[in-house]
């Protein structure tokens, strides 16, 4: 898939790109053995998944400037689920 088609997948949402690479690439299945994992990430980390699928693509580990890579997808998952309950608060 070239790489502008991967860049505006992941501009119009995570889980339509987990969901197009499942379908239509082998993407998931080198860093996974089973559905668990990328069905729980597609739930309630889908930026950390991706970011980790691509790591173990990419290089065949998480570490170095993939290591990062995960660590600021985790942020940004996380970010955004804390993100809500904020607003929440301010609005109570």
């Amino acid at each position: 898939m070239p790489c502008c088609a991967i860049l505006i997948l992941l501009f119009l949402g995570p889980r339509l790109a987990i969901v197009l690479f499942a379908l239509f690439s082998t993407f998931f299945e080198r860093p996974f053995d089973g559905l668990l994992l990328p069905v729980l990430g597609f739930i309630f980390m889908p930026w950390t998944l991706l970011a980790y699928a691509w790591a173990i693509n990419s290089a065949g580990q998480v570490s170095g400037i993939y290591l990062v890579v995960v660590i600021l997808a985790a942020l940004v998952d996380l970010g955004v689920v804390g993100g809500g309950a904020t607003q929440r608060r301010r609005a109570d």
